[in-house]
Formats: structure tokens, C-alpha cells, sequence
């Protein structure tokens, strides 16, 4: 950029007019969740280029990425919908732009050898990272098999301990979501889920979350983004390129290929015609709109934060349906 002066106003015009006077690449954190890692596909396969948006995907653990985008280090976060609304109401708040899946299995609640059953929870010890989505996942399998939340003892557990903790069987089942979940599975011979994300779909959506002013600043090169996310969607659909999608996947975590394919089977990807559907208002799991209305009300009741926050303001589906109808036509 130094050297712009140097060019004179004509060159300095041409090249602002050729989009090079912002140079800046949009900046989005991403961590390690299926349907966040499959930003690889794109960035890989040089489709960002090929759209004419300039990115950098930074690499973080979940909870970093989040304090990264707190302190305003991105631009964009891969979040749930649910701490979203969290980060939002401690001070930072971010607009869904795409919904790229939901949960559909990868998060559990694993029970120790013996407890086939969330009902046979009742009386026990869970360990659970409280106000987190594994909790949510908890009191929503409780109360759909007649239980309270006071039927079970919470401890509360940071996920990434979940695994040593059920095995050390100071607690009777844990909540986490994978690899924790996964990690558990293996630490206690005999364990297994009893209630996951499959049993209440929607429960848990995953969605890039844009700072407001980026995206009101660059709204035209996040439409790039929201483009290129659908190609890579679209490449995860194609059983033909499952190979390929899971080599590229478990390379970024550094496991192999067969590891890592229950991952992906627990993770939902959704189409831009499926995305859509879920855009939709409404109430219940089946839009994020009901989803985040649903953590919204868990958050106040746990005094995750204590002012109710409008999910609206959390969610822009006009990038996706402007997408849909330029595919229409």
C-alpha cells in the first residue's frame, strides 16, 4: 500500500476500481466441527479465488475462536447458534449468515457400562459443562423421557475433561460433543450414548457468524463466501467424492480418513435448497429461528445471561435466498 503514492491518482483510480484497493482478506475463525472443516474443500480447491473473494481462514480450539472474534481479531466466526446468542449478550454481537449444518449425532450423552437408558440416569451424576449446548442436550432428552432436570446431579465438567471423567467413573454419564464424545466412548469400555443430537435434530445448528460492520462494509465479497459455501455443500452431497471429502477433513485434525468418517456422518450438511427450509421462522427445532428461540429461553433459565435476546438480530438469510433465487433464473 506504500507504494500507491508513488503511482499517481489515475493508476490509484484504476486500481480501486479493479478491487485492489482493498486488499484486506475477510478473516474468519473456524475450529474443529465437521461442518466448519469443510472450509478446507474450498480453500484447497482454490474455489474462493475462482469467486474473486480474498479470505483467511484462521485455525483455533472452539472456545479461542470465540474470544478471537470478541476482541475483534476476525471478522467472522463459525459458531452455534446458541453462543452466538451468549457472545452477543456479553457485549459482541454477530449476524448468521449461512447455516452450514446441524448436529445430528455427534453430540452425546454417554453413560457408564450398565445404563442403557436416559431414564436409568434418574438419581445419577452427570458431568456436564453447564450453560453449554451438551447441557441443553441433557434437560431436552430428560424431558422428553419424563424426567426433571433436579432427577439428575450435575457436576460441573469442562468438555475437553468429559472423556478422563467418565472414566475415572467419579460421574455416571457425561455430555460432549465430538471428538469428546468419541474420546469417551473409547475411555470407558462399555459406555454408549443413550440420548444424542439424532434423537432431537436442530437442537444444535452451526452457522458462520459475520461482525455486523463487515458485513455491512464487504456485503458483495460475503456473498462470494455464502456462493462458494453452497459448491462445497453441493461436493460433500456427491457420494463420489466421499473419499476425497474425508481425506481432506481428517487431514486438518491430523487422524485417518476411516476415524474420521463417523464424524461426518453425525453432521448434518445442508444443501442451499435444505438451508432454505431451516431459514424459515417459526418455532420448534425445525428453523433456526424456533432452534435459537429455544436457547434463547435455556440461557435466561440457567442465567446464562440475564436479558432476553431478540434471535432476529442474530440471523440474516437474505445472502442465502438472494443465492437461490440467482440460481433459479
Amino acid at each position: 500500500m506504500k507504494l500507491l503514492p508513488r503511482l499517481g491518482f489515475t493508476a490509484v483510480a484504476l486500481l480501486a476500481m479493479c478491487g485492489f484497493a482493498n486488499a484486506a482478506p475477510l478473516k474468519i475463525a473456524y475450529s474443529d466441527w465437521p461442518g466448519w472443516i469443510a472450509w478446507e474443500i474450498g480453500v484447497q480447491k482454490g474455489w474462493f479465488k475462482e469467486a474473486g473473494v480474498e479470505v483467511d481462514f484462521q485455525w483455533f480450539d472452539y472456545v479461542p475462536s470465540m474470544d478471537a472474534y470478541v476482541s475483534g481479531k476476525v471478522d467472522a466466526v463459525c459458531m452455534t447458534n446458541g453462543d452466538a446468542l451468549v457472545t452477543g449478550a456479553t457485549g459482541k454481537p454477530s449476524v448468521g449468515i449461512i447455516i452450514n449444518d446441524f448436529s445430528n449425532g455427534n453430540d452425546m450423552i454417554v453413560a457408564a457400562p450398565g445404563i442403557n437408558s436416559i431414564k436409568e440416569l434418574k438419581g445419577k451424576k452427570v458431568g456436564i459443562e453447564e450453560g453449554f449446548v451438551s447441557h441443553l442436550l441433557l434437560l431436552t432428552g430428560l424431558e422428553k423421557n419424563g424426567l426433571k432436570s433436579d432427577d439428575v446431579t450435575i457436576v460441573n465438567t469442562p468438555t475437553n475433561e468429559t472423556p478422563q471423567v467418565l472414566a475415572s467413573k467419579a460421574v455416571d454419564a457425561i455430555g460432549a460433543w465430538q471428538p469428546n464424545s468419541g474420546q469417551a466412548l473409547k475411555a470407558l469400555p462399555g459406555s454408549k450414548p443413550v440420548f444424542t443430537s439424532a434423537d432431537a435434530p436442530g437442537i444444535i445448528y452451526d452457522l458462520l457468524y459475520v461482525s455486523p460492520e463487515s458485513l455491512e462494509k464487504n456485503k458483495d465479497d460475503w456473498a462470494k463466501v455464502v456462493k462458494v459455501w453452497y459448491r462445497i455443500a453441493a461436493y460433500m452431497k456427491a457420494e463420489e467424492n466421499l473419499d476425497d471429502v474425508l481425506k481432506i477433513l481428517s487431514a486438518r485434525v491430523k487422524i485417518s480418513p476411516e476415524e474420521y468418517e463417523p464424524f461426518l456422518k453425525g453432521t448434518y450438511i445442508l444443501t442451499l435448497d435444505e438451508a432454505l427450509k431451516r431459514w424459515e421462522t417459526g418455532t420448534g427445532l425445525g428453523t433456526v429461528y424456533g432452534s435459537s428461540k429455544v436457547v434463547n429461553e435455556f440461557n435466561l433459565k440457567f442465567k446464562v445471561y440475564e436479558k432476553t435476546q431478540d434471535v432476529a438480530k442474530y440471523l440474516d438469510p437474505s445472502l442465502t435466498k438472494a443465492l437461490a433465487g440467482k440460481k433459479g433464473e
